[in-house]
């Protein structure tokens, strides 16, 4: 029977810049359906990497027993629709020999697989994609086809293990339900770097990845959350101890300190007054400041420890310290009309759906449902300005704020507080530093090129230029925004936008975060064209 481990043995990896992203990691991934997860910048990634051998780690070593298929979160849209399921290679030496090729290296490359053209057209129509041919480019899928046709590659991989990096991003809520369905048949090993909340529960365990290493839990989501929390009220409650402990000290040694000096000038005014001899009194100093000096070195030593002590409790808490997200809009009156459409004709949009009528009110909070490329993204561009109608009619009357999936507002090579000075001319840099640190961008990462940030850390930053724009938008327009973020700063995203008092347009496939939003309207796109209903 093949060994499905991947294990861990003091695997550490230090960036070009020379800071050390992670150190001395030491775990054993079996055949048990595993998530990673962890903090934006932690490193999820690079460790997905250097298990699947795509990188080298700069200390340790990494065991792997049998084959590995690594799926990133970054897929590259290139070449065909056979490229991205993975077996471009395969299909052309098939093509070649059935044009009569007799070189041997085409049969090696087909190996057994005669049957690979059917296996993959099988693999297509169960993953919603029977419309897909092999030669069909890469660029012309959505971003929902092209995780799909990438995940063919994982199912016909025959791997020993895989490694999925985010692999729900894209999917509409019935791909991302048969995405479920196919991880819980999977047979080998699998670990899965996900913040998808109902993903996580169907896994058998969860391993973070934090400053203080990787630590394993069992269960699923609820059962992990549940475990954070318990650490989190433990840790804080021995900090709160440990400061105690040193006030106490401190005090009982400033006291010890006091009587020290009492002593030392009493013995002196003694001296003094029973008229002693000078070499005996230098005598007597002497040792009373010998004394003294190993006392305050004493004390020095104590409070150092007790500090060390108070650090150490510290640092249990600080890889979860709080993401911060906050409310600079004011409150919008609640029968302002902030957008009209009538009888818009949507570009690209399937038949179905290319046609729509919707008002839009102030403190309106409507979450955009339905499968992909039915014109969700589509809608949301057009009100946001960047789209005109076909037809109809389109009249937004709202400071609007966009974020798009591709974060295409950013420039690769600006910093995020640039990014974010561009966006607001008004509150001054400090102050837009502090926001960027309270979502867990510190100044290193602010003053960074966008480009060296990771998945997460970017989509904060346009998320901090559409929160804290000035002025501040009247309508937020938000595609997909759950995707890439960590688990602290979903759920900071959920508590800023359950407070957020202008109107709100989201368009999202995790359920769970819909949910938290306290959505006024659901507008769902079907083949029966669009439907807007109250929550």
């Amino acid at each position: 029977m093949t060994n499905t481990c991947l294990t861990l043995e003091g695997v550490s990896f230090t960036l070009a810049d020379g800071r050390v992203l992670f150190q001395d990691l030491n775990e054993v991934f079996d055949q048990r359906r595993t998530a990673l997860v962890g903090r934006n910048g932690a490193g999820k990634s690079v460790l997905a990497r250097l298990m699947a051998g795509q990188l080298a780690p700069s200390s340790g070593r990494i065991a792997r027993g049998g084959t590995v298929h690594y799926l990133s979160q970054h897929i590259a849209q290139q070449g065909s629709v056979a490229a991205l399921a993975g077996v471009q290679g395969t299909l052309s030496a098939l093509e070649r020999i059935a044009n009569g090729s007799v070189d041997p290296a085409d049969f090696d490359a087909v190996g057994e697989h005669w049957d690979l053209r059917e296996r993959l057209q099988q693999e297509l129509d169960r993953s919603g994609l029977p419309h897909l041919r092999p030669e069909m480019p890469a660029d012309s899928l959505s971003g929902g086809e092209a995780m799909r046709a990438s995940l063919i590659a994982a199912w016909l991989s025959g791997a020993s293990f895989l490694i999925l990096d985010e692999p729900s991003n894209h999917l509409d809520r019935a791909n991302r339900l048969a995405l479920m369905a196919q991880l819980q048949r999977w047979p080998h090993g699998l670990l899965v770097i996900s913040h998808d909340r109902e993903l996580l529960e169907q896994m058998e365990r969860i391993v973070e990845l934090s400053p203080l290493g990787l630590r394993s839990y069992g269960g699923g989501y609820a059962f992990y959350a549940e475990c954070k929390r318990v650490e989190r009220d433990s840790a804080q409650r021995q900090l709160e101890q440990r400061k105690l402990e040193r006030k106490r000290e401190t005090q009982a040694m400033r006291e010890q300190q006091e009587r020290q000096e009492r002593r030392l000038a009493k013995g002196a005014s003694d001296g003094r007054d029973a008229n002693q001899a000078r070499i005996l009194l230098g005598g007597q100093k002497n040792r009373a400041q010998g004394t003294a000096g190993k006392l305050r070195q004493q004390h020095a030593a104590q409070q150092e420890a007790l500090s060390q002590r108070v650090r150490e409790a510290a640092r249990q808490i600080a890889p979860d310290a709080a993401v911060a997200m906050h409310v600079l809009a004011g409150p919008q009156a609640a029968r302002l009309r902030l957008a009209e459409l009538e009888d818009v004709v949507l570009p690209f949009a399937p038949a179905a759906t290319r046609t729509i009528s919707l008002a839009i009110s102030g403190q309106q909070r409507i979450g955009v449902t339905g499968p992909n490329g039915s014109g969700k993204s589509t809608l949301l561009r057009l009100l946001a300005g960047q789209l005109v109608p076909l037809a109809g009619t389109c009249a937004v009357r709202a400071r609007t704020a966009y974020l798009d999936q591709q974060l295409a507002g950013l420039a690769p090579r600006r910093s995020a507080i640039a990014h974010l000075l561009d966006a607001n001319h008004e509150a001054g840099e400090s102050a837009l530093r502090t926001h960027l640190a309270q979502m867990g961008l510190d100044a290193q990462l602010a003053a960074a090129p966008v480009s060296t940030l990771s998945g997460g850390e970017r989509l904060k930053v346009a998320l901090a230029c559409a929160l804290y724009a000035h002025p501040p938008a009247q309508l937020l327009l938000l595609d997909e925004p759950s995707n890439h973020l960590d688990l602290a700063s979903l759920e900071a995203l959920e508590v800023m936008l359950g407070q957020y008092q202008g109107a709100l347009m989201v368009v999202s496939h995790d359920e769970t975060f819909m949910q938290a939003l306290h959505l006024t309207h659901r507008l769902h796109a079907s083949a029966d064209g669009w439907r807007l209903t109250e929550v």
